[in-house]
């Protein structure tokens, strides 16, 4: 039997949403309160393209949460159990967020931004709500908001070729986590 995914306003659509429907978009999920593409409708097509090509993936659904203010850095540590010394401006680290309890909820890349300013690249959770509430409990200086940044995924071994054609080869210094 068949389910087919209504589209409606209760969802988000990334800003390449049109464009992944335009690309043959067969399925879609729902992930982290927005639509996710999961086939353009021809899975052996897919994976060559990722193991001997490029594939482009719509990724946005792995939103940012971002923690601004003078107690970012000092709310990101309250969050996680990694060490966070040395961190600068531009670096990504893998990060495990854990409850009151120790239990993993999510694991993030953390990414400081600026001095004040600390994203956090999620998964599916509504992390926002509870760093907003870690954060607040603790009468810290702090916002908490999502950015509006929507990740585009470019992988395979052609990806770096692909993307140096359209955006210069500023790509091929890029180190990993920065």
């Amino acid at each position: 039997m068949a389910v087919h995914l209504s589209i409606g306003a209760r969802v988000r659509k990334s800003p390449f949403f049109k464009a992944s429907r335009d690309a043959g978009l067969a399925a879609a999920s729902v992930y982290n309160h927005m639509y996710m593409p999961t086939s353009y409708g021809d899975p052996a097509a897919e994976y060559d393209r990722l193991i001997n090509g490029v594939a482009m993936w719509d990724v946005a659904v792995e939103r940012q949460v971002a923690l601004k203010g003078p107690d970012a850095l000092a709310l990101a540590r309250l969050l996680t159990p990694r060490n966070l010394d040395g961190l600068v401006i531009g670096q990504g680290k893998y990060v495990p967020l854990c409850n009151h309890n120790g239990v993993i909820i999510n694991d993030p890349v953390l990414l400081q931004v600026a001095e004040d300013e600390i994203w956090l690249s999620i998964a599916g959770s509504d992390i926002q709500l509870w760093a907003s509430a870690v954060g607040g409990m603790l009468k810290l200086d702090f916002d908490v908001f999502v950015p509006d940044v929507s990740p585009l995924s470019i992988q395979g071994p052609k990806a770096i070729d692909g993307v140096s054609d359209l955006f210069g080869d500023w790509g091929r210094e890029l180190k990993y986590f920065g």
